[in-house]
C-alpha cells in the first residue's frame, strides 16, 4: 500500500488536530500511563474521548506524523483493513497509533491482538463505547490491556472548563470532614454558587455543550438515538425489535424516574419478558443512559432487578424528560458524581449507601434527619445552601470529587 491509498486518513487525521485546543484538558489526560502498548479510553459518546486523545498528540509529539489517529468508523475501512493502515504505519517508521470508535471494526479485539503480537515495540491507544466489553472468546487483551473510563464533566471541571475558577478535587472523606472550610474557599472566588450550580446541572456534563448553544437538548437527544442506534446493536448484536423496545424502555422510564419499578408492569408496556428486560435495562446502564441502584454489587452475569432507576445524569433529564421534578434533579446529580469514585448502594433506611459506610438523604434546605436519626455516620446532602454544618453538606460539593 502507497501513502496516496492512506492519504484520505491523514487529511482527516490532520484536519482533526487543526481544530484542538489545548487550553483546557480533562485530568484524565494525566493519570494515564501512555508508555503501556495497548489502551482502552471507555466512555459514553460526547464526553471528549476523542479531544483527549489529540490533545496527548499535540502536547507529546513534536513531528504529529511520528503518529497517525483513525477513527474506525471511517469509511475507508470499507475497502482496506486495519492491518493494511498498521503494516503501511509502520513501514514508514510510526509507533504510535491511535484509533477512534474501536467498536465499528469487525472482530476488533482480534485485530488489534495479532498487531501487537506482530509487532512488539507498537504502541496502540483505542477507544470505545462505555458499552464495550472484552469478550473471551475473541483474542485475549486483558492480560495486556490498560483501561480507563472518562466520565462527564463534573462539576468543579465545569467551573474551569468555563474559565469561572480553578479548584482542586477532594476525596470523600475531605468533604466529609472539611466541607465548611472547601465551601468558603469556593464561596471566596465564585460569590454566589447556585447559579453555576443550576446551569451545570441543565447542559455541564457533556463538554460539546459549548459548541451547540441553544441546540444542546436536541443534540443530545441525537447522541442517545446514535448510541441506541448504531452502537448497541455492534456491540450486543442484537435485533431491530430489541433496540425499539430499548429506546421505548429509556423514554418510559425518563417521563417516571427514579422508579422503584414493578418490573413486570414495565415489561409489559414494552411487550417483552424478564429476561429480555433485564437485559436492555443493564444495556442502557452500560450505556451510561441509565444509573441502576441496587442493594448489593451489579454482576453482568446475575442480572438482578434494580431496587431504584435514574436516568444517567440531570442533562439526559432536561433533554429526554417531561419530569424535572426538583428532588429527582438533586437525586441523580449526587448518585451521579458519587458513583464515579465510590460504590453506591440502596439501603435499608435514606436515601444511598456510599462505599459501603455511609448514608445519606438527599434535599432542599429544609431537608432534616428524621429519616435516619440516631444512625452512625448519616449526612445530609442539601441544595440551595452554599455552606452547611457539622453533617448538613452543600450538595453542589460532591461536584468536587472528580
Amino acid at each position: 500500500m502507497e501513502q496516496k491509498d492512506v492519504q484520505s486518513i491523514i487529511k482527516t487525521y490532520h484536519n482533526f488536530l487543526s481544530t484542538v485546543n489545548l487550553d483546557y484538558q480533562r485530568p484524565l489526560i494525566h493519570s494515564i500511563n501512555w508508555e503501556d502498548r495497548l489502551i482502552e479510553i471507555k466512555g459514553a459518546k460526547g464526553v471528549g474521548k476523542t479531544t483527549l486523545m489529540l490533545q496527548h498528540i499535540l502536547q507529546t509529539f513534536s513531528n504529529v506524523d511520528d503518529t497517525l489517529y483513525a477513527s474506525l468508523d471511517n469509511l475507508w475501512f470499507q475497502s482496506y483493513s486495519l492491518k493494511d493502515l498498521a503494516d503501511w504505519f509502520y513501514a514508514q517508521g510510526g509507533r504510535y497509533l491511535f484509533l477512534d470508535e474501536v467498536h465499528y471494526y469487525p472482530h476488533w479485539q482480534t485485530a488489534i491482538k495479532n498487531l501487537i503480537d506482530e509487532y512488539a515495540d507498537l504502541h496502540i491507544v483505542f477507544t470505545g463505547s462505555s458499552m464495550l466489553q472484552l469478550e473471551a472468546g475473541e483474542g485475549d487483551l486483558s492480560r495486556r490491556l490498560m483501561d480507563y473510563h472518562l466520565p462527564g464533566l463534573s462539576f468543579r471541571e465545569y467551573l474551569r472548563f468555563e474559565g469561572i475558577a480553578d479548584f482542586p478535587s477532594y476525596s470523600l472523606e475531605e468533604i466529609l470532614q472539611q466541607h465548611v472550610q472547601i465551601s468558603f474557599a469556593v464561596k471566596e472566588k465564585l460569590g454566589s454558587i447556585q447559579p453555576h450550580f443550576n446551569a451545570y446541572l441543565q447542559h455541564g456534563y457533556y463538554p460539546f455543550y459549548k459548541a451547540v448553544q441553544a441546540g444542546y437538548e436536541i443534540r443530545l437527544q441525537h447522541v442517545v438515538n446514535q448510541v441506541l442506534e448504531r452502537d448497541y446493536p455492534l456491540i450486543d448484536d442484537v435485533t431491530v425489535a430489541t433496540i425499539e423496545k430499548t429506546k421505548k424502555m429509556l423514554m418510559v422510564l425518563a417521563q417516571s424516574v427514579p422508579q422503584m419499578p414493578t418490573m413486570s408492569t414495565l415489561y409489559g408496556q414494552l411487550e417483552t419478558g424478564r429476561n429480555q428486560g433485564l437485559k436492555m435495562l443493564y444495556a442502557l446502564d452500560r450505556a451510561d443512559l441509565l444509573m441502576l441502584l441496587t442493594d448489593k454489587t451489579k454482576s453482568l452475569k446475575t442480572l438482578s432487578r434494580p431496587e431504584k432507576i435514574f436516568l444517567h445524569n440531570t442533562n439526559l433529564m432536561y433533554a429526554l424528560g417531561t419530569n424535572t421534578e426538583i428532588g429527582t434533579v438533586r437525586e441523580t446529580f449526587f448518585l451521579n458524581q458519587l458513583s464515579e469514585v465510590v460504590p453506591v448502594h440502596y439501603p435499608a433506611k435514606g436515601d444511598f449507601l456510599v462505599d459501603n459506610k455511609y448514608l445519606f438523604e438527599v434535599g432542599g434546605a429544609n431537608k432534616t434527619f428524621d429519616q435516619i436519626k440516631d444512625i452512625a455516620d448519616s449526612f445530609l446532602a442539601i441544595d440551595n445552601t452554599e455552606t452547611g454544618y457539622k453533617n448538613r453538606i452543600p450538595l453542589w460539593i460532591f461536584g468536587f470529587l472528580y
